[in-house]
């Protein structure tokens, strides 16, 4: 069972290689961004691909991105990634790359909850709150928020770990104006994305973006759109209250992780090939049952 986990092309210039994803330079206004096979869990790449992971990625992104497009403009230029590299590269590139517009990136991940679970099912358990926001008492693991939630994090690099932010600390990130664009914006892609999915039989839990700024200051998606490596997906039919559901997602391999009794410090353990089947499986069904 193989997969890409690093792309290396001869016809572009590598600028950058972050958890999931390759860039390339094409010119002063556009990069090539592929996604491979790695996977990501606790901010830690495993060091087993799940392979055509990348494809799906891509596929379940621009579905998205084209849904998605009257709420907020998006990275995407138009362009053929094919026609951007040489024969010799396109095995690397087919059906895994997009050619994306060059962004200001906002340093913070956009996170949007619609319900109580992960590490904000942990911090409500603790504290009550999630990200600073207070929640109603009595909440069950997975119960749905009686509205989504803004909890930003960090961006941190690669190999670092994320944290979670209070609005306030955004703000003084990226300025009040700006914070609040992000945070509706998010919010409003989530609702909307949420609603499309739950007539597919999919509950989208929660779910992070990242936004960038273009020349004319304008806010823009970028990245990847409501995947299952930026989302929590369950299935409708399984889903109750009080439980960790199924999902579509890499929890399956964070749950397998957890139960390893790995620290999250140390080199990640070897994933067993049949959870990453059923993980790359889990990634194909959420594209079927999204895109038809």
């Amino acid at each position: 069972m193989t997969g890409i986990t690093t792309t290396h092309l001869n016809s572009l210039k590598k600028i950058y290689s972050g958890k999931v994803r390759d860039l390339y330079e094409i010119d002063d206004k556009r990069i090539l961004m592929i996604a491979t096979d790695r996977l990501s869990a606790f901010d830690v790449i495993l060091d087993d691909p799940i392979p055509a992971k990348g494809q799906i990625l891509t596929a379940i992104s621009n579905f998205w991105f084209d849904k998605l497009k009257d709420v907020v403009p998006n990275h995407l230029t138009g362009d053929k990634p094919e026609d951007m590299v040489s024969a010799e590269d396109l095995p690397q590139v087919e059906g895994r790359a997009v050619v994306a517009k060059k962004l200001k990136t906002i340093p913070i991940e956009a996170v949007v909850r619609g319900y109580i679970a992960g590490g904000g099912w942990k911090d409500y358990q603790k504290t009550g709150a999630v990200c600073g926001i207070t929640l109603p008492a009595g909440l069950k693991e997975a119960g749905k928020l009686p509205e989504p939630i803004f909890t930003p994090s960090t961006k941190a690099a690669v190999g670092d770990h994320d944290e979670n932010i209070s609005f306030d600390q955004c703000v003084g990130l990226i300025g009040q104006e700006l914070a609040e664009k992000v945070r509706d914006t998010a919010i409003l892609l989530y609702k909307t994305a949420a609603e499309y999915a739950a007539t597919r039989g999919i509950i989208i839990c929660d779910t992070k973006f990242e936004f960038g700024l273009d020349e004319n200051g304008t806010l823009v998606l970028m990245d990847e759109a409501l995947t299952p490596d930026s989302s929590r997906f369950w299935p409708a039919d399984s889903y109750a209250e009080g439980m960790s559901p199924p999902s579509f997602d890499k929890q399956f391999v964070r749950d397998w992780l957890e139960a390893s009794g790995w620290d999250k410090v140390s080199a990640a353990p070897a994933v067993p090939l049949e959870v990453r089947e059923k993980t790359a499986a889990k990634y194909r069904e959420a594209l079927t049952r999204l895109a038809g």
